[in-house]
């Protein structure tokens, strides 16, 4: 396991700064999500569209088959590939206790946004009266207040197939900084794909796949390594 020397000067700088920098980020980005919702911006980006027919892509072959079945099996690719990392790890540096971390941190985003879908009562948009549904569009921060519709659709579900991954950006930082940003930009490519392909399928609103990304991210954030650069450090074989 990986152990920062004692008397290594300025080895805890390097944490804190990251420490810092994610709740920033946090704060940050709910600040501009709860400025999204009392914007009433969800239902307007869905009328772009989807109008009282339904949604034009919402059973085409590149949404459906490629976009959402196809990025959901990437998801379990990827997966299947960071349990593999447990014992043959893909990247020298990141001890056995932090490839842990690493999946932990990826498992309980995969569980825990498809969770939270199942306890909301907001509907997609296509389950609305003025997309050839039945509902009425109420915000999901309306606490206690049904729309009339099934629910079951807050956050995005299907955006964790790529942002239920940035755990890999908080590992890898601390030991190969340039495969962490080409990892986390790979995060934020699916991420905003699968979303865009959702929000045009009328599966779900903008908001979904932005509060399913921040909730990742401070998931992630919470779980990640809190150790010194690998300048700072050095490594003993995993035990």
């Amino acid at each position: 396991m990986s152990a920062i020397l004692p008397d290594a000067p300025g080895a805890g700088a390097e944490p804190a700064l990251h420490w810092r920098r994610d709740l920033t980020i946090a704060v940050a980005s709910l600040l501009v999500l709860l400025a999204w919702d009392a914007s009433g911006l969800d239902l307007v980006t869905a009328h772009w569209f989807g109008d009282a027919h339904g949604f034009a892509w919402r059973e085409r072959w590149f949404t459906q088959r490629v976009l959402h079945d196809g990025g959901r099996w990437l998801g379990f690719a990827v997966l299947a590939g960071l349990i593999w990392n447990l014992w043959r790890p893909l990247w020298a540096g990141p001890s056995r206790r932090e490839r842990w971390l690493w999946l932990a941190a990826t498992l309980l985003c995969l569980l825990a946004v498809p969770a939270l879908k199942q306890l909301s009562s907001t509907s997609c948009p296509w389950d609305l009266a003025q997309f050839g549904g039945v509902g009425r569009y109420v915000s999901h921060w309306r606490f206690g207040m049904v729309d009339g519709g099934p629910g079951r659709c807050f956050p995005s579900g299907h955006a964790t197939a790529a942002f239920g991954f940035l755990a890999g950006w908080f590992v890898l930082r601390n030991h190969h900084p340039q495969a962490a940003r080409w990892w986390l930009a790979g995060v934020l490519f699916f991420g905003l794909v699968f979303g865009m392909a959702q929000l045009v399928r009328g599966a779900h609103y903008a908001s979904h796949t932005l509060w399913t990304a921040w909730l990742c991210f401070v998931i992630c954030a919470m779980l990640a390594p809190r150790q010194g650069s690998p300048a700072r450090a050095t490594s003993a074989p995993d035990r």
